[in-house]
């Protein structure tokens, strides 16, 4: 009686959960695929239940991680995935997939999938508004690339071209675009973003609404590629029926074009109706000079908005800013200076002990190159490393049950055993310190 009413309730828990949960055996046959998962997919109940893993996974297709897992025998832990469902819905989640194994035998795979959607959607928004219209003159950018890519950005201005600007999300294509908004010759009325990652008919609608109005409106369409092809090609049977428009037609793309063609996510009258001329805008770890002025900028307006004394990094943080890869780029930048700002008083400089502790744990293998004074960013240099002692033995306790789980590949069991605890306090510890990236195994 206890086990039908514990079965129950593991049922409920897996279907209730908000993390997608999905389990296969050997032979690609569904053995649990919750709510969240189907949520995530795009499958409808009664599609699932009727259909193997394999026709809703590709799980025969090399591609496909669980068929790696399976073939493998070995995890693929924190995996992101941003793809279009079956429902035509833009979907990110990070996956960690597992083998399982039953008396030394592998019986199939598991896998968990944390839906960050939203939490994507947010970290690349565009770079925040600086209280002034983003002309030129305010980008902070020194590098050659990117002098080389405002100089272009003013002849389209000039000449009215379409344009599409190609890069990462977070590099300040937003910058470019609106800069060429306001360094047009003739000056259009509004600018109008269209986010591509949103609600498309909300964007079709956006556009029918300003299109044939007497208003002159730059249109900057934000990552054309998430649109779907019918709604591209609505796009331009829009712009084509109101040709004697004088809007100014600005897209932006995550790759190369033609690549995005290929793939058959960008069609190419869309890409025609934009690509007067295509600007490549370079990620920030292939312009790192670019760096330390967007920092200065970002203190100077602090200093203006909230009248702090913070004048820049100490050269200790500064040697780790110019090292690290910034794979969100400027926003990432802007989005920790913003977490560290929030906590400034009378501090002029940024040391060490104010990073935060995720992104000092990020830096770690920078210094990790086998010298023993480099081994722990935890150590104390100087009067200004001192803190309260609780949360200096928080931060110790949290970075070493991180590494421990690394060391163990993610296996709460092993990790608590190590580590003396109980199974239970270490599962409260990683919930309570958010170690997000950390996923149990199944025990063998």
């Amino acid at each position: 009686m206890e086990n039908h009413i514990l079965l129950n309730i593991y049922k409920y828990v897996i279907e209730k959960g908000d993390m997608g949960i999905c389990v296969v055996d050997t032979e690609g046959k569904l053995l649990i695929y919750n709510k969240k998962m189907r949520e995530l997919e795009g499958v409808n109940e009664d599609e699932f239940e009727k259909r193997r893993a394999l026709e809703i996974i590709d799980f025969e297709t090399e591609k496909s991680d669980i068929y790696k897992v399976l073939s493998s025998e070995s995890p693929i832990p924190n995996v992101k995935k941003t793809y279009w469902n079956k429902k035509n819905q833009e979907v990110t989640y990070i996956s960690n997939i597992y083998p399982l194994h039953y008396e030394g035998a592998l019986v199939g795979a598991v896998e968990f999938a944390r839906d960050i959607t939203q939490l994507e959607y947010m970290m690349y928004q565009p770079l925040r508004r600086y209280g002034a219209p983003l002309t030129f003159d305010i980008i902070t950018a020194v590098s050659e690339v990117m002098r080389d890519v405002i100089e272009k950005a003013k002849i389209v201005a000039l000449s009215r071209m379409p344009v599409v600007l190609v890069g990462e999300s977070g590099t300040g294509i937003d910058m470019i675009a609106e800069g060429i908004h306001h360094d047009l010759r003739v000056q259009n009325d509004l600018f109008i973003t269209l986010i591509c990652r949103r609600d498309e008919n909300t964007i079709l609608k956006q556009i029918e609404k300003n299109i044939a109005g007497k208003e002159n409106i730059t249109f900057f369409a934000e990552r054309i590629e998430y649109l779907s092809i019918a709604a591209q090609k609505k796009i331009v049977e829009l712009f084509n029926n109101h040709s004697n428009h004088q809007h100014m037609l600005i897209a932006s793309v995550g790759k190369d074009p033609i690549d995005l063609i290929q793939e058959q996510m960008l069609s190419k009258e869309l890409y025609r109706l934009f690509s007067g001329i295509t600007i490549y805008v370079p990620p920030l770890r292939e312009r790192k000079e670019d760096i330390m002025p967007f920092i200065d900028d970002y203190f100077q307006r602090h200093r203006d908005s909230f009248g702090s004394s913070i004048l820049g990094l100490s050269e200790e943080v500064e040697e780790i800013f110019l090292k690290y890869d910034w794979p969100g780029n400027l926003k990432e930048l802007e989005v920790l200076l913003d977490e560290i700002s929030s906590l400034l008083t009378n501090e002029t400089v940024i040391d060490l002990h104010m990073l935060p502790a995720y992104f000092r744990w990020k830096i770690q293998q920078i210094y990790d190159d086998g010298k023993e004074e480099n081994a722990d960013l935890f150590i104390i240099k100087n009067p200004n490393d001192i803190r309260p002692l609780d949360v200096y033995m928080k931060e110790v306790e949290e970075y070493y049950i991180s590494k421990a789980l690394d060391f163990h590949q993610g296996n709460i069991s092993k990790t608590a055993a190590t580590l003396g605890i109980r199974r239970q306090s270490l599962q409260y510890r990683v919930k309570n310190y958010k170690l997000n990236k950390k996923s149990e195994n199944i025990d063998s």
